[in-house]
């Protein structure tokens, strides 16, 4: 897993800085420099490091970016070059009508996106409805046929050229476009299949801001993401405009599109996609062009992590039946949220508390997981399991001291997963009403608090019981330095505001 973050414009020139300046610190036996030869380097620390060679450093530096090698790393901002895009762009209004136009009728994967965008372009477009007419970009984005059949006929190059506020072309235009839903079925893919038809590539994708795995016109089409379906919500005709892609030759095994639709239950665009081969094949050309990318089956893989540990049962049947490894422990690198911790998909059902996804894998032939009075005791808890739980702590006293010791930031997960019960029960065990933990996921990793959880999605119920149980509003979380009343305020939550307010000490040097 990589330790460091992709810097926004990177280029091979600081990224040889970098390791020079590595080699140099080790050389000098610079303790920190030292430390990540351990971590990273096969052959760890010589025992003479004076004389590190410069391709040791190289070594090194790539495999904290989250690369095999450093000319996987070269290879990686070679592709950034031709590929990347700057979400900022997003954000930066241009004089240009036609391109403003395009800039705010389609979805930039930034905090920008949402209707009120959408309700401009559409009254840009009113304003000036011939701003499509030389502008293949603006056609594309506005599904005009006419326009963009009369501009391919005069120049079809013009299918492959980069343009309009974002350097895209025109096809990622279209499928990135939400101007309007009652724009008809029959424009839209009329335009789509006029590009398809003049060279335009169905695994067309950018690196946003730098970062894999790309997003294609798959990921345009299927939509959604961190800020949800209101905000990055699906093309209002993706059915259709994606089977026309993957009939076209785009590859299914779309890994932005899995991330960005997993976090609802529906399996739509699973469907769909198992239909064109999704989870077989070598992962087309974007694994050729970024060999560090997942593999179907990798990809796949943490699909069924993320449904067995967020209770989504139809997702976790759906991938066993289309054949996915349901038996092995997750073991190796993966996202933050998807470690490879050893424990197998009935062993993380029985930890969440899933009894349903545990017993359907182990109908289905995994193996049953074998007693562990930990895992029974979180798993209760998150049941709100107050007998269960009574039993555990009876049969194993030591259980709850190692629960503790094992899972500090339960707390935050507790609220974002469990019934409200759950936290109380928690409480009385011991656990710390104000640890830090992660509200998305079950890992401990200290982002927030539980109260900054509740106070963000609204749950004035939840708020109430944690200010109960002793959750200090004035606490900030460790990625944003903001208070649980902040998060309410940021994410529009007038119900937890009014509740945080009157026990929210105000900021320092306010009156």
């Amino acid at each position: 897993m990589p330790t460091l973050g992709m810097p926004d414009h990177p280029d091979i020139d600081s990224f040889r800085r970098q390791a020079r300046a590595l080699q140099r610190a080790v050389r000098a036996g610079d303790a920190g420099a030292v430390a990540r030869l351990a971590r990273y380097h096969p052959g760890g620390v010589p025992d003479d490091a004076s004389g590190l060679q410069l391709s040791a450093a190289q070594l090194v530096l790539a495999r904290e970016y989250g690369f095999a090698s450093w000319p996987r790393l070269v290879r990686y901002l070679k592709t950034v070059a031709e590929h990347g895009w700057d979400t900022g762009l997003g954000a930066a209004s241009v004089a240009d009508a036609a391109a403003e136009f395009c800039r705010l009728a389609c979805l930039t994967y930034s905090r920008d996106d949402g209707p009120a965008r959408w309700t401009q372009a559409r009254r840009l477009l009113a304003e000036h409805p011939g701003l499509t007419t030389a502008n293949i970009w603006a056609a594309a984005a506005a599904a005009r046929p006419d326009d963009v059949g009369r501009l391919l006929a005069e120049q079809p190059r013009r299918v492959a050229e980069r343009g309009g506020p974002f350097r895209w072309r025109p096809l990622y235009y279209l499928v990135y476009s939400r101007l309007d839903a009652a724009v008809p079925a029959e424009r839209v893919l009329a335009v789509a299949r006029q590009m398809l038809a003049a060279g335009a590539d169905p695994n067309e994708g950018y690196l946003f801001d730098a970062l894999p795995p790309p997003f294609t016109l798959l990921t345009g089409v299927f939509g959604h993401g961190e800020l949800g379906q209101r905000r990055q919500p699906s093309h209002p005709h993706w059915r259709a405009l994606g089977r026309l892609l993957l009939d076209a030759g785009a590859d299914p095994n779309d890994a932005q599109t899995l991330y960005n639709r997993m976090f609802e239950p529906d399996n739509s665009h699973l469907e769909l996609l198992f239909e064109y081969g999704l989870g077989t094949g070598d992962g087309g050309p974007w694994k050729t062009r970024i060999p560090d990318l997942s593999t179907p089956a990798q990809m796949l893989r943490v699909q069924l992590r993320w449904a067995v540990e967020h209770d989504q049962p139809a997702r976790v049947r759906l991938l066993v039946e289309h054949g996915i490894d349901f038996r092995s422990p997750f073991e190796g690198d993966g996202p933050a949220w998807s470690p490879g911790d050893g424990r197998t998909p009935a062993e993380l059902a029985q930890l969440n508390g899933n009894v349903d996804i545990a017993d359907y894998l182990i109908a289905e032939g995994a193996t049953p997981p074998g007693p562990d009075p930990v895992r029974e005791l979180i798993a209760a808890a998150l049941r709100a399991d107050q007998s269960a739980l009574d039993r555990i702590r009876a049969e194993h006293p030591a259980a709850v001291t190692q629960a503790r010791r094992d899972r500090p930031g339960l707390m935050v997960w507790a609220a974002a997963q469990a019934p409200i019960e759950t936290l109380t029960l928690l409480a009385e065990l011991g656990f710390d009403i104000n640890a830090y933990g992660r509200g998305d996921a079950p890992v401990e990793q200290p982002w927030e608090t539980a109260l900054h959880h509740s106070a963000g999605n609204g749950n004035v119920e939840l708020t109430r019981r944690l200010l109960t149980l002793g959750a200090d509003p004035n606490l900030r979380d460790r990625r944003f330095d903001a208070t649980p009343l902040d998060w309410a305020r940021h994410l529009h939550q007038p119900t937890t505001v009014a509740l945080l307010e009157p026990v929210t000490a105000p900021p320092a040097g306010s009156q």
